[in-house]
């Protein structure tokens, strides 16, 4: 197996040689004097993986506005997250850095403030930088230097929910969280700039317990929800540290079954979507658009009933595999899609990227700026996964791993030492674990062997 994957400090060496030259030629001249910066649109959701959105095949779901950036940009087909947790796959988005270098390694913990965020190096240039939802660090997102924030507490509540705005005191809000969280990012768009702006707006839903707004729960009460090809999962061959988890549908009062959970995920994701194309149209009407890089992505996967599974945590393709789509019409050709695999700590680097700032060096990621370009460049190979949330809520260890765009070798670290081995390529559900036959024994030693070496490349201190 060649150690074919190539560093961001490498990639950034190898561009200055040359290999990029046009491409950071081009971005260069876009930062000239007198040209003027882009504006950015960040949404996010929470607990939303690849495929929830009709232009990446789901069967049930209609989500035109997701749909129309996809059709108006590119659509990430292989986009992932270094962990599949909600408070530390934020700050990996927010930083550019892997859990073990920006420090939050679980849920609750507080993003640091020695620990600079992609909006604090935009406000550095020049920006108007705005957040609006669900930050989820301790945090909250204070003494960042953000110009307008309306955020909530830990999850927030779907109904009549308590948010504070610009760090005051908490307020009560009637109606449903993600409409009223639209509302302001609205209203922050509407104010009056001077300064190119950023703005995040990071949605609750469609994280459990999922609850719609009224108008619609009705939707889908007819509709019998598609069951996964390995729903019925019996487990064979798999570590103790999967069957152990406690994560199975039907285990819980708010998730009795594959078809009431099914039916609420999907209602709160539609919500998300109506309001993503209202601020779509306010983009319009205020003739932002052209000038304006609008992200659409997701903080982790979520099992839909795979392996009788809901939430995440787990290294598997449904838990780690998230939407990606960029609209950028000054740059990125419309109805694109890109196979390569770009990660969660790719989005900061690329976003000062594109607004012309110096991405500093103990940044993880890759600026995805030649790719949004249709340059073709050398791209990774392979990436580093961990987990750290254990003991916690779900029960599932501690574990790092590796995937290739063929295989995929899993850890669970602490004893007992527990190992998965998946073929993608030709078992893409995930259901044969190959660690224990003799056949892969040179396959699982390669792998081993690149997972070592991203971690050193990676700075990893428990090495």
């Amino acid at each position: 197996m060649a150690k074919n994957n190539i560093s961001r400090r490498d990639f950034i060496k190898v561009s200055s040689a040359g290999l990029l030259g046009t491409a950071f030629a081009l971005g260069t001249q876009s930062c000239a004097k007198g040209k003027k910066k882009p504006n950015f649109v960040f949404f996010m959701t929470d607990d939303q993986r690849w495929d929830g959105m009709s232009c990446a095949g789901n069967p049930v779901l209609k989500t035109p506005n997701m749909d129309r950036i996809a059709e108006e940009g590119v659509r990430f087909e292989n986009m992932f997250v270094t962990t599949s947790l909600c408070g530390p796959s934020r700050a990996s988005y927010l930083t550019g850095k892997y859990v073990h270098n920006h420090g939050v390694r679980r849920n609750g913990e507080e993003l640091s403030l020695d620990q600079k965020t992609f909006p604090e190096m935009l406000k550095d240039a020049g920006y108007e930088t705005a957040f609006v939802g669900k930050w989820h660090n301790r945090d909250l997102g204070k003494g960042r230097g953000f110009d307008y924030t309306f955020g909530f507490k830990g999850q927030g509540r779907y109904h009549n929910p308590l948010i504070a705005e610009n760090f005051g005191p908490e307020k009560e809000y009637e109606g449903h969280v993600t409409d009223i969280l639209a509302d302001h990012a609205i209203k922050f768009l509407e104010q009056e700039h001077e300064k190119p702006f950023c703005l995040l707006l990071w949605f609750k839903a469609p994280h459990r317990s999922w609850l719609p707004a009224k108008r619609f729960e009705d939707l889908y009460k007819d509709k019998k929800m598609p069951e996964p090809s390995t729903f019925h999962d019996d487990y064979e061959g798999r570590p103790d540290a999967v069957k152990n988890t406690d994560m199975r549908i039907g285990d819980f009062d708010d998730v009795p079954d594959l078809d009431t959970f099914l039916r609420n995920y999907y209602r709160t994701l539609v919500g998300v979507d109506e309001n993503v194309g209202r601020v779509l149209d306010v983009l319009d009407r205020l003739g932002f658009t052209d000038n304006t890089v609008v992200v659409y992505s997701g903080d982790n996967g979520f099992f839909l009933g795979e392996h009788h599974f809901f939430d995440k945590r787990l290294m598997y393709e449904h838990s780690i595999r998230v939407p990606l789509l960029v609209r950028y019409p000054k740059m990125v050709q419309p109805g694109n899609t890109n196979p390569e695999m770009v990660l969660n700590v790719d989005v900061g680097p690329t976003i000062l990227d594109l607004a012309g700032v110096e991405i500093p060096m103990d940044m993880d990621g890759i600026s995805m700026k030649p790719l949004l370009k249709g340059i073709s460049s050398p791209w990774r190979k392979d990436f580093l996964y961990e987990y750290y949330e254990y003991p916690a809520v779900h029960s599932v260890r501690k574990n790092r791993g590796i995937r290739t765009k063929r295989w995929k070798y899993i850890h669970y670290f602490e004893e007992p030492e527990e190992f998965e081995l998946y073929d993608i390529q030709n078992d893409p559900e995930e259901m044969n674990n190959l660690y224990d036959n003799p056949a892969y024994m040179n396959v699982v030693t390669q792998l081993r062997e690149r997972m070592a070496e991203l971690r050193r490349e990676l700075n990893d201190p428990d090495l």
